[in-house]
């Protein structure tokens, strides 16, 4: 099993424990996320990948950290978290990207930050990604070109661009290479 598979597959049970502890309907989780039934069962199965602003809006919906979904485990530390360098919690968001959480042990969160490895990619293979909420990006290594609904940015290292997530949003790096950067999302 890959390793993309495996992750979204373990969080499927976490998902429909959840609902289920919580007492709600299919047709509840999916009113309190906006995303229809189908979806949620997809999710719930294992057999559609889970995103991770999906899990976000679950954790929130739902009351919980977005800790348990992603790791079984809870977030528990409230007045400081160190992720050392290296280290985070791997968030399978999408099949290409490297996703990991640097506060996933601090409990009530208010946003959720995490260091992205996007790689190169030709222009028509990006995918655009919408999610409520307000995006940060902080700039580490590479170029990244970002298409902003038609309007596109390309960051270098120390650049930064904050704006509105349910804009239509896609990623690459340039140049053939990677682009890895900080990621706050609220």
């Amino acid at each position: 099993m890959q390793k993309m598979e495996k992750a979204y597959k373990e969080i499927a049970p976490r998902l429909r424990g959840l609902r289920d502890a919580l007492d709600m309907s299919v047709a509840d989780l999916a009113a309190k996320v906006g995303v229809d039934e189908a979806t949620v069962a997809g999710y719930e199965s294992g057999t559609i990948e889970i995103p991770v602003s999906f899990l976000f809006n679950v954790a929130q919906a739902c009351g919980v950290d977005l800790t348990v979904l992603l790791s079984g485990g809870d977030a528990h530390l409230t007045s400081y978290s160190l992720v050392k360098a290296g280290e985070g919690l791997a968030v399978e968001r999408r099949k290409d990207y490297d996703y990991k959480s640097l506060a996933y042990r601090f409990t009530g969160r208010k946003m959720e930050p995490f260091r992205v490895r996007v790689p190169a990619k030709e222009a028509g293979e990006t995918h655009f990604a919408t999610h409520p909420g307000q995006e940060f990006i902080y700039m580490l290594s590479g170029r990244l070109e970002i298409n902003l609904d038609g309007n596109t940015v390309v960051l270098e290292p120390g650049d930064s661009l904050y704006f509105g997530s349910q804009t239509p949003h896609s990623l690459r790096g340039l140049d053939g290479n990677e682009a890895e950067f900080l990621d706050v999302i609220i």
